[in-house]
């Protein structure tokens, strides 16, 4: 990658830290607000709206979510681009497989979202994968599940004990720890690696259920009662219940032989631990 600029666009929870990965004088990070004291240089912009032109860059990393269909804000984006980049990382979903009943699901599969944000990322995917090969770009997509790490374990919802689905009615699962993200997508930057889809995550399947109780115990909380999907169907949000209505099993062997990432966590409860001593590593320096 030798002296490669960076541009992470959407320096959110994922891209902040995929921008504290890497050396400030080589990365610029994009976000609507700007930091006080940031490390990194970032720049302030609305992707709802047509912004300013961008600094030209080697290597973009794209988070932002898809606002509708086609998206206005990857537009924005790429109107903005001064140069073209020599590769493109945009971070897509396992959604966009939709619901397989739990059966295993590889990146030659073809794709059959859904959901609405299922949809607008696959339209996202095809409109990047016609931009870069008319610009002559490298492509990486990055198909990522659920993503956890410290702060995102939802002891929110334990803390207020909601209930979660019962293990009977409760699928496969698909997640991966937000450090194990940052490494696919540092990889993925790598021109090395070839170019193309690739399915990440941890290759740990237990469901939401035993993730959601595991937290709980891990942080001293009472387990949650297990509801029925009906019971759920009646009180539970659309968005939170179309993520438990579809389950599917991602092949990650492209990530482990080609990419050539191995997860550090590829124990889920283990992820949880470090995730949970992070937070209170964090809230003793804030205190």
């Amino acid at each position: 990658m030798g002296k490669w600029q960076y541009l992470i666009a959407g320096a959110g929870y994922s891209g902040q830290r995929i921008l504290d990965t890497l050396p400030p004088v080589a990365a610029t990070g994009l976000r609507r607000h700007e930091d006080e004291q940031p490390l990194h240089s970032i720049i302030a912009a609305d992707l709802d709206q047509p912004i300013a032109p961008l600094p030209a860059v080697d290597c973009v990393i794209y988070t932002v979510p898809p606002a509708a269909l086609p998206d206005p804000r990857l537009q924005h984006f790429l109107d903005a681009l001064s140069n073209v980049p020599r590769r493109f990382v945009y971070f897509s979903t396992s959604g966009v497989y939709g619901d397989t009943g739990g059966e295993r699901v590889s990146e030659d599969d073809p794709v059959a979202p859904k959901t609405d944000r299922a949809q607008r990322r696959v339209a996202a995917e095809a409109q990047l994968q016609s931009w870069c090969s008319e610009h002559n770009s490298e492509l990486v997509v990055l198909r990522v599940p659920g993503i956890y790490g410290p702060g995102r374990l939802g002891l929110e919802r334990l803390q207020r004990g909601e209930p979660i689905l019962r293990e009977e009615d409760a699928g496969p699962g698909n997640r991966i720890h937000v450090d194990d993200l940052v490494n696919c997508a540092l990889a993925a930057t790598d021109p090395a690696r070839p170019a193309g889809v690739y399915n990440v995550g941890d290759g740990d399947h237990r469901s939401s259920s035993w993730f959601a109780s595991t937290v709980a115990t891990l942080a001293g909380l009472d387990i949650p009662e297990a509801i029925t999907m009906a019971e759920a169907s009646e009180t539970w949000g659309e968005r939170r219940l179309s993520f438990l209505r579809e389950s599917r099993r991602l092949d990650l062997r492209r990530m482990y032989d080609v990419l050539r990432i191995c997860p550090r966590y590829p124990d889920a409860t283990e992820g949880i631990r470090a995730s949970l001593r992070a937070g209170q590593r964090t809230a003793t320096v804030d205190a």
